[in-house]
């Protein structure tokens, strides 16, 4: 049977256009990867939002998402009466689109976000929504005469899909994993093995210690980058170390008031890697890796452990915990096909001992006529229903944070900039280290 990536349609050829649309008339998802199938049913959701100095109505909408179908044609996807990689109908466009008017941007983009389960409403939509609000009498002092926001289901979108549309770029997948570069039959075995192992462990787990449902808070924060960079380098640390250990240090809280951990975080951390192989998933380019962050009150010690942590990492081969992960996906998803009640509801809620998720997207950067007028700062996140999540977005100017997590540590997130004015007013001794940073931030 001919096998397809998640964009392979987005070209001409009519023969492979027939074949997706047979395939996903059998099944709305069935070109979805294990890995987008995985988060599709979990119902995980991300968002981009940013002010405009451009006016939106709902044409102009409609013919924003129509460049953004032509240049990430997943987006395409996945819903009943789907046509991969074909402009959408208008009636499409009005039903995804919305426009409202306002008096002013309060409170905006906190008042915002959500974890967008009118997105999964009904199976005959497209798997994304594109909104913008509209103040009255036009631009406000900042020049902000709109903001917009587009929310996906994260199966279709991750990261850097949304630092490429930002950039007016193509954000077409293709297939993403290197079919040349084999991954060694032991470790495959070993990673499958894992993989399944994993799976019935956690699946059994979570029906009997997931926890029920709790209240949830989203909240953003945007720092100018020049702050971070002067800091990482008084510190002697890499600025995502940084970043890392001012989240997780804030949120933590300290003395006998831990809201996480008394001794150890235990994190999920994700990154971009461009050594691809066989084993790797064909839609999603990132990269998960996994840390335990040594829970100690003074922050400059803290925060060079935490940097020493991701640099044993990832001496490592970073490859074997996300080949384990798509081998857990591959068994989930095979699982559910045998039997459709598993892995229930009740999975979706259990986290493994993972305290926080941390993800840090490609660089933010306008460019082009897909974000023409568009402004700093720029928000992106995620949501997932067992996972408290900071994601980490740089732009030109301004690196912002966006949380989605237990109402319980939003009221934390004001004492990262606390933490921030602490630690810049103090004296710190050099550590001699010479740090060099990546592109991503």
């Amino acid at each position: 049977m001919k096998s397809f990536s998640s964009s392979s349609f987005a070209n001409d050829d009519a023969e492979v256009l027939d074949l997706a649309l047979a395939a996903v008339n059998k099944h709305p998802q069935a070109l979805f990867t294990d890995f987008q199938w995985f988060l599709y049913e979990a119902r995980d959701t991300v968002f981009f939002t940013a002010a405009s100095k451009s006016h939106f109505d709902k044409e102009t909408l409609g013919n924003l998402v129509a460049d953004m179908v032509a240049l990430a044609p997943q987006l395409s996807h996945g819903f009943v009466g789907a046509r991969p990689g074909q402009p959408f109908p208008k009636h499409l466009l009005d039903a995804i689109t919305h426009v409202e008017e306002v008096d002013d941007f309060d409170g905006y983009p906190d008042k915002w976000v959500s974890k967008s389960p009118d997105i999964f409403a009904r199976d005959d939509l497209p798997l994304f929504r594109v909104s913008a609000v509209v103040r009255r009498g036009g631009p406000d002092e900042m020049g902000r005469a709109s903001m917009i926001q587009v929310r996906s289901s994260h199966a279709l979108l991750e990261g850097s899909d949304s630092a490429l549309l930002t950039r007016s770029a193509s954000a077409g997948h293709g297939v993403m994993s290197d079919k040349a570069n084999k991954v060694g039959l032991g470790a495959r075995i070993k990673g499958t093995l894992r993989g399944w192992g994993m799976t019935f462990m956690y699946v059994t787990l979570a029906n009997i210690l997931a926890p029920p449902d709790k209240p949830w808070g989203f909240k953003t924060l945007a720092l100018k980058r020049h702050r971070l960079r002067l800091l990482a380098n008084k510190l002697g640390v890499r600025q995502r170390s940084l970043m890392f250990a001012l989240v997780t240090h804030a949120l933590n809280g300290e003395g006998e008031d831990r809201h996480m951990s008394k001794k150890v975080i235990g994190a999920a951390y994700t990154m971009l890697d461009g050594k691809r192989h066989d084993a790797d998933d064909d839609f999603f380019r990132v990269r998960a890796l996994e840390a335990k962050f040594e829970v100690i009150d003074d922050f400059v010690a803290y925060v060079r452990k935490v940097d020493d942590t991701i640099d044993k990492i990832e001496k490592k081969d970073i490859t074997k915990f996300q080949v384990m992960m798509n081998s857990m996906f591959k068994a989930l998803r095979g699982l559910n096909r045998i039997a459709p009640f598993l892995p229930g509801k009740r999975f979706w809620r259990f986290n493994g001992g993972i305290h926080i998720v941390l993800t840090l997207v490609p660089p933010h950067r306008t460019y082009g006529p897909m974000t023409h007028g568009m402004m700093e700062p720029i928000y992106c996140g995620a949501w997932h229903p067992a996972a408290n999540i900071c994601t980490f977005c740089p732009g030109r100017e301004y690196i912002t944070l966006n949380f989605s997590m237990e109402t319980r540590h939003i009221a934390n997130v004001e004492k990262i900039e606390q933490l921030l004015q602490k630690v810049e007013a103090m004296d710190v001794a050099p550590t001699g280290k010479v740090i060099v940073e990546d592109d991503t931030v």
